[in-house]
């Protein structure tokens, strides 16, 4: 069985179109054309791909999966273009980082902004993504590096410790706890709590909450910081944040440290394999290896 790049965009182009007649068109080939490479595809396999109707055609479970695989395919093939048309405008490499937002929110930007300045022939590809986000998309191969709490599985990842994040409960001035210089968590379990999402911070909380019977109230969990802010002003509920990332809130609003030991997160530099990291990518975490803190 070998299908090749064209007949896999003509499978996708019949089946997004809704017919044989739609996908020819949308690929510039005729009907006959198509018609031939659909039987010549199905035959290779073995198996129908495409259930054809008065309609136009819909995809069998085995066209289904070519779906997967064929988007999978193209979407690796157009990553690839695009590294590669890097070398052409003058670039000789590009890292892909991910980061959680603890991270990004203070750790970071400054070690970024001196990698960036001392290797000009270098760019990095940033996502913000919750930690567990990142270990899986580093599992899939599908980024180069990415910087973690260490709330999360990082399962077969290779890490290394690079800085540490407080946790914080994020109050009103008005709060009782905002005259206070740390708080417990079990007081905070008291609370009515506003949500930020974070998988793995809200996994280990629960964690925490459960080992002394009790669990979390959240009146809401939001995505965007600047809502969390505004609700927390409000007196809708308190948060719990990691440092750097109350530290960027732009209200005014009172940072508590939580007294437990366990509140003190290291923060890890991940890879699926750092030998065999491309010498860019090297470059960056040892750079990031090298300010442990």
């Amino acid at each position: 069985m070998r299908f090749d790049l064209t007949d896999l965009r003509l499978f996708l182009s019949v089946v997004e179109c809704g017919s044989l007649t739609q996908g020819a068109r949308a690929m510039h080939l005729a009907l006959a054309s198509v018609s031939e490479r659909m039987a010549s595809m199905e035959a290779a396999l073995g198996a129908s791909l495409l259930e054809r109707n008065r309609r136009g055609v819909k995809t069998t479970a085995a066209g289904d999966a070519l779906v997967r695989h064929a988007r999978t395919i193209l979407g690796q093939v157009e990553m690839m273009r695009g590294d590669l048309r890097t070398y052409a405008t003058g670039l000789k490499g590009r890292i892909r980082l991910l980061t959680n937002s603890a991270a990004m929110a203070a750790f970071l930007p400054p070690e970024l902004c001196r990698f960036l300045a001392a290797h000009r022939d270098l760019s990095i590809d940033l996502d913000e993504l919750p930690s567990a986000g990142i270990v899986q998309t580093l599992m899939d191969r599908r980024a180069d590096l990415g910087v973690v709490a260490d709330v999360t599985d990082l399962g077969t990842l290779q890490t290394y410790p690079i800085a540490t994040d407080q946790l914080v409960a994020v109050t009103s001035r008005t709060h009782r706890f905002a005259r206070q210089s740390s708080v417990a968590f079990a007081d905070i379990l008291d609370e009515p709590i506003v949500g930020v999402a974070d998988a793995a911070l809200e996994i280990h909380l629960a964690e925490r909450a459960a080992r002394l019977g009790r669990q979390l109230d959240y009146r809401i969990q939001v995505r965007n910081t600047d809502h969390v802010a505004m609700l927390i002003e409000a007196g809708v509920g308190i948060s719990i944040l990691s440092d750097g990332l109350a530290r960027t809130l732009r209200r005014d609003l009172a940072v508590v440290p939580l007294s437990e030991a366990w509140a003190t997160r290291r923060l890890y530099l991940c890879a699926r394999d750092f030998a065999a990291l491309t010498p860019h990518a090297a470059l960056l975490a040892q750079q990031l290896q090298a300010c442990t803190s």
